[in-house]
């Protein structure tokens, strides 16, 4: 449903024409409780702009005027005036006043549902008191109990034509009903509401008290309305009932309906379109909420479809810092090795001519400084791509490799535990495992103060996809309160491990330091059965 401004023409002799054929119609089914042309000026004082309400009161008094004559009493002037002018004027004054009060036309919601209804009992307790008011100064012999029972006659009829009328206005020349509605609501009437007519009809035209129970009956389909097509099927459900009831008394001759019937007919009327106002606002709520879930489900996907292109961007750069880190390993192997191999060399064949000259303490030292150098360049190698990685696997590197050493030279025991293939996890998975192993131990031999490292590494397989779970923890003073900001120690760990799609957690429940490491592998199938 789409609302736009109106659809009535801004032509103010169609609207007096049309507001004409409207009021004669509804006028000829005028009964005692009910006064549908009454509803019509209230419509149309909401809808009609200002500028031409003159156009409504020349056809309301030519409607007067025209019915007098059908009848065989034709009006006076002053006794035609004194019947409509004083009715519409005092309605144009409610009207005007509400709609500068901003009053729409509007049943979009259950607020304005409740807004327009309070309105309506403004305007029909206003203009109810007016008519009582003339009433008593036209009428004197009047009595209280007559008095009485007039003004309820009108407050129940004037509040009811408006419930009829009103919302069925609004709907028809305010909002833009879809066509797939449109349909719906046809299909509706045609195998609901004229059934139900029917059997009205039929339980009408027995003895009491089947009348009365076929109207309460006839407003099962109302309700049926309300929560099918919203306000929009209640109002017309209602306009339509109402008129078959009232077609059933005039034709079948029996009594009019009781102030008693319409009364219950007022307050179901009332209930259906703020159930029918309900019910559209909780389908509209539902609509966002499903188009919310679509759209957070489209940018759910985008951004998992961006995680997995910064993984795959982070494994990149993991990749190419290993190959670089390779590279260099053998770069620094075949160039600075054989350069400190060549100079031992030469120091070796100089030795003689040195000892000749009383040098030996230089070669001596020469011979030092290089060993030392080869030491650190073996060291440096480690780190940066350990031969015995390559060379051995996984398994044997963290066990005999350069972690033990470092660990064994601060004085740590070190304790490890190995479970699982290798085997199955891709070259990457493998590499971080080590990486994450070799900082760990690198931080607890520089913070911790420890006395023990412990390494558990546990490989196999899960719905397919093979998984490492490595658990690292010193039994060291642990972590500050406080961790600095600029260190990369930890975050590094964290960053290798998320860019992998795996999962990090530190640990507090114990002393020290403990890390548990879950990664996932991404080796295929096919690729597990070559050599680590």
């Amino acid at each position: 449903m789409r609302f736009k401004p109106s659809l009535l023409p801004d032509s103010g002799p169609v609207i007096g024409a049309g507001y004409l054929a409207l009021w004669v119609l509804l006028g000829a089914n005028a009964q005692p409780y009910w006064m549908l042309p009454y509803g019509l000026r209230f419509a149309a004082l909401l809808l009609v702009p200002v500028r031409h309400w003159g156009w409504l009161l020349g056809a309301e008094l030519l409607a007067s005027a025209g019915t007098g004559w059908w009848r065989g009493m034709p009006p006076a002037p002053t006794t035609l005036l004194a019947d409509v002018l004083p009715a519409f004027l005092v309605m144009m004054a409610c009207m005007w006043l509400l709609r500068r009060l901003h009053l729409h036309p509007s049943l979009h919601s259950p607020q304005d549902v409740t807004r327009l209804l309070l309105s309506v009992v403004l305007v029909v307790t206003v203009t109810t008191a007016v008519d009582a008011g003339l009433l008593v100064l036209t009428s004197n012999s009047e009595t209280s109990e007559l008095m009485v029972r007039v003004i309820a006659e009108e407050l129940l009829s004037h509040y009811l034509a408006i419930l009829l009328v009103a919302p069925v206005l609004i709907m028809l020349l305010h909002t833009r009903l879809e066509r797939a509605s449109v349909m719906r609501l046809l299909m509706d009437v045609v195998l609901v509401l004229v059934p139900s007519m029917a059997i009205l009809l039929v339980l009408s035209e027995r003895a009491a008290p089947q009348p009365q129970f076929a109207r309460v009956l006839s407003l099962a389909p109302v309700l049926f309305f309300a929560f099918r097509h919203g306000w929009r099927g209640a109002s017309l459900a209602m306009l339509i009932t109402s008129l078959g009831m009232t077609l059933v008394d005039v034709h079948l001759g029996h009594t009019p309906s009781t102030a008693a019937a319409y009364l219950f007919l007022a307050v179901a009327g009332t209930g259906a379109l703020m159930l029918g106002s309900a019910t559209d606002a909780l389908r509209r709520s539902s609509e966002r909420v499903a188009e919310q879930n679509v759209y957070l489900g489209a940018v759910n996907r985008r951004l998992d479809h961006l995680a997995h292109q910064l993984r795959d961007a982070a494994r990149g750069n993991l990749q190419a810092d290993e190959n670089q880190r390779r590279h260099l390993a053998a770069e620094l192997h075949d160039e600075l090795g054989q350069n400190i191999t060549a100079i031992q060399t030469h120091v070796k064949l100089a030795q003689a001519r040195l000892h000749e000259v009383g040098l030996d303490d230089v070669s001596a030292s020469i011979n030092t400084i290089l060993g030392h150098m080869r030491r650190a360049l073996h060291r440096l190698l480690d780190d940066l791509r350990p031969a015995i990685l390559d060379e051995f696997g996984l398994l044997r590197a963290l066990d005999e490799g350069p972690i033990r050493d470092l660990l064994t030279s601060a004085g740590m025991r070190y304790r490890v535990e190995l479970h699982g293939d290798p085997r199955l996890l891709d070259d990457d998975t493998r590499t971080a495992i080590y990486r994450l192993a070799q900082e760990s131990a690198t931080n607890t031999v520089k913070h911790a103060c420890a006395s023990e490292f412990r390494l558990r590494l546990r490989i196999g397989e899960r719905n397919g996809i093979a998984i490492a779970l490595l658990d690292l923890r010193d039994d060291g003073s642990g972590l500050p309160n406080r961790l600095p900001r600029g260190g990369r120690g930890l975050q590094g760990m964290r960053d290798r491990v998320t860019s992998l799609g795996g999962q990090f957690r530190l640990r507090t429940d114990h002393p020290g330091v403990h890390l548990r490491i879950l990664l996932r592998s991404n080796k295929s199938s096919t690729e597990r059965g070559r050599p680590n």
